[in-house]
């Protein structure tokens, strides 16, 4: 792992396979760890260059204010740009997850030089906040249950653990899996404070972002090779949301895992893998 400058931060970032192939940029969600090593491996085996990263306020990237952040979804979308031209090797294969879907999307709109494809896994197509009539909101019983989970003690490994493992048993993701990937989270987190946890650990710094104006109806525009994953069980961002953005994205394909809720399981990879790697190489 190490950090890259671009954009006028420090982004977290961390690379597998060889660093002469075709470039797959994975935008975390917040953290770079929302990508699971197993998928990253699949990617490289495939003849892929990957570099996750995490985004502003969280792992090794910028930290300033995480309670309140002087940023914008379209500041993260031409971070996701910087980053590209910084490392070299693009265009790149751009992908995003959960909030860093939302980036990938605005990225792609804004910045289409930058990227010569791109996944969408477990998001939607408006920004953090009140959703579109249209779209399926999170699932209110799941949110009820979430929610009322009291918030652990930060300053200890094992109780932020035990805490996401419980959440995770919520949404329908693998307890053990999200507890490993909490105390990695942890470990990466520049301080214990519950602000920086929860940016950390939660996302809940994105709560506070928006990007106006609104790109969801710029979707069309979008001229990219576009691959959305979805969870059939996710109660988050139901699937209807992945739905959507396939249908107003040209040309896009939807791969909904059956099994899966938020996370993209392990047991997956090797398919999402796939479906990434038949978009192609990057443009040269």
């Amino acid at each position: 792992m190490s950090t890259v400058k671009a954009n006028g931060v420090s982004l977290g970032v961390e690379s597998f396979g060889l660093e002469d192939a075709p470039l797959v940029l994975l935008a975390g969600g917040t953290t770079m760890l929302s990508w699971p090593d197993a998928l990253c491996e699949r990617l490289a085996a495939g003849g892929r260059r990957v570099v996750r990263y995490d985004l502003r306020d969280s792992g090794e990237s910028t930290t300033a204010d995480p309670e309140a952040p002087a940023y914008t979804l379209r500041d993260l979308a031409r971070d996701a740009a910087a980053l590209v031209h910084a490392l070299g090797g693009g265009p790149a294969h751009l992908a995003g997850i959960g909030v860093g879907g939302m980036v990938a999307q605005v990225a792609a709109l804004d910045h289409p030089e930058a990227f010569s494809a791109l996944t969408l896994a477990g998001t939607r197509a408006v920004a953090p906040g009140p959703v579109d009539d249209d779209l399926p909101d999170h699932d209110t019983a799941t949110m009820g249950r979430l929610f009322a989970h009291p918030m652990p003690d930060w300053a200890d490994r094992a109780a932020v653990a035990d805490f996401a493992a419980a959440g995770a048993e919520i949404l329908g993701d693998d307890p053990d899996a999200a507890r490993a990937t909490a105390g990695r989270v942890w470990d990466r987190t520049p301080g214990t404070t519950p602000p920086v946890q929860l940016a950390n650990q939660l996302g809940m710094v994105f709560s506070a972002l928006d990007c106006a104006p609104r790109w969801r109806e710029r979707l069309p525009e979008i001229s990219l090779p576009t691959l959305v994953v979805h969870g059939r069980r996710d109660p988050f961002f139901p699937v209807g949301n992945g739905e959507a953005i396939a249908r107003e994205i040209p040309g896009a394909r939807l791969l909904v895992l059956e099994d899966a809720a938020t996370a993209i399981p392990d047991a997956a990879a090797g398919e999402v893998a796939g479906a990434m790697l038949a978009l192609g190489p990057t443009r040269s």
